[in-house]
């Protein structure tokens, strides 16, 4: 296998977790938005940890990026 074929095919593999980030995303935000239906008056609290769940899943992605470009673009 050529090595430009490896970067690729390594760049590929590392934004698979991608799909993890979105199904990890919408759970999340179900959950949220369910709790807050059941409960209303917990809403200030419940969306504050919300986020902080939203802002951690997004890190994943982030760095699964990271991983991918450095595959493309240093080695």
């Amino acid at each position: 296998m050529e090595a430009e074929a490896a970067k690729l095919l390594g760049a590929g593999i590392a934004m698979i977790a991608l799909a993890g980030v979105g199904i990890g995303m919408g759970n999340i935000f179900a959950s949220l938005i369910s709790s807050i239906a059941r409960n209303p008056s917990a809403r200030d609290e419940v969306f504050g940890i919300g986020i902080l769940g939203f802002a951690l899943t997004e890190a994943i992605a982030l760095f699964a990026l990271v991983i991918a470009l450095l595959l493309l673009f240093v080695f």
